[in-house]
């Protein structure tokens, strides 16, 4: 059983699938490892790091080569796999409803096309067993700690309040609009850091949430559809009158926010519109807003990826690939998700991982030559 960890190829990112610790667990279990040279460079891993912990450093060739399963952050691309085994494992951050050079249908395509058998870690279940496999869980957690720290390097103003002789500094107002494990870990970084923190959310299940991190709680009442509560603990769509009475409610409430951060997303679909440009426009100047969601169409209306653009005087944070931008600590926690997924199906037996139908029916993307995944063949 061989396990090949190429180097990323999409542009930007920094993060890689394995680290020494998972190098020395995936060779524990019997499998040999073969990583690409030059492969954990940019998140502070070195060649001699891996060859230590029994990894062999080669080329891409040849770390590909012979290989029964393929580890990715994102995507490899299919021409760099030549020399797999025929019916090879992909496992990695594959995109399959987006577009561009970092995934799409087309490359899930040319995946089953190539005969590779592609595992779509992002379609995880978010079931018991598997929350330590998630790794939307584990890097949305660094990305909402990562975007408050971002807004505070835009904003030329303290976030805690501070008491001096030549007066007294006010608190920050930062307000969360979204709170899954992004908005949650945005609260409570945004709290230590000495903000007044206020937050958000379709889902009336988080209320509670929001106030056991000492944070206010903005929701509205006794309009239909606050549930809001879809499949897997994601948000669904909403009621076109609870949307309306939501934008009031934010209108009024985001006009006295210093910092606000966005981390709505739908899987499969554009991320929702939370802030437009009149409301941005009511903000003081000099406050800061951060678009986690900014690769999927944006929260924020005029927010543009990968760039930190003004508009009314409010600083709009767009930055792309936000888990890549802490890749040391991001790796070691992707890593450990593949580590933890492959070895609870690992058959010591035939030393290979067999996957049960409630995952394995989830995440698979392609197999025999097919695209398989139902949601697939459903868009």
């Amino acid at each position: 059983m061989k396990i090949a960890i190429l180097k990323e190829q999409a542009a930007g990112e920094r993060r890689v699938a394995a680290t020494p610790e998972t190098v020395k667990k995936f060779k524990a279990l019997g499998a040999d490892v073969a990583i690409e040279a030059g492969a954990g460079l940019t998140a502070s891993i070195a060649d001699a790091d891996y060859a230590a912990a029994g990894a062999t450093v080669a080329d891409g060739g040849a770390t590909v080569a012979g290989a029964d399963i393929i580890l990715g952050v994102q995507g490899p691309t299919p021409e760099s796999l030549a020399g797999a085994k025929p019916g090879a494992w992909i496992a990695a951050g594959l995109n399959p409803f987006g577009a561009g050079e970092n995934g799409g249908r087309a490359r899930v395509d040319a995946y089953a096309a190539a005969g590779f058998e592609a595992l779509a870690m992002e379609f995880m279940p978010r079931i018991t067993r598997a929350q330590s496999m998630d790794i939307l869980s584990s890097q949305s957690n660094l990305s909402g700690y990562k975007a408050v720290l971002d807004a505070a390097a835009e904003y030329d103003k303290a976030f805690p309040m501070m008491m001096t002789a030549a007066g007294t500094v006010s608190a920050a107002k930062a307000f969360i609009m979204g709170v899954g494990v992004a908005g949650l870990q945005a609260i409570a970084t945004a709290r230590r850091l000495g903000a007044q923190v206020s937050a958000t959310d379709v889902r009336a299940a988080t209320k509670e949430q929001i106030e056991s991190l000492g944070a206010k709680a903005i929701f509205v009442e006794k309009v239909a559809g606050i549930e809001g509560e879809g499949s897997g603990g994601y948000a669904t769509e909403m009621s076109d009158e609870y949307k309306a009475a939501q934008a009031e409610l934010v209108s009024s409430h985001i006009a006295k926010q210093d910092i606000v951060i966005t981390t709505a997303l739908i899987p499969g679909r554009p991320a929702p519109r939370l802030i437009t440009d009149a409301q941005i426009a009511t903000m003081k100047p000099g406050s800061v807003i951060v678009d986690l969601a900014v690769e999927q169409g944006g929260n924020v209306e005029g927010a543009v990826p990968g760039e930190v653009v003004e508009r009314h005087g409010v600083k709009i944070v767009g930055h792309r690939n936000v888990p890549s931008r802490l890749a040391a600590d991001t790796s070691a926690l992707f890593s450990r998700n593949l580590y933890n997924f492959l070895s609870a199906f690992w058959d010591k037996e035939k030393n290979a991982p067999v996957l049960d139908e409630e995952i394995g029916n989830a995440i698979r993307l392609t197999q025999g030559g097919k695209v398989v995944n139902e949601r697939l063949l459903a868009s």
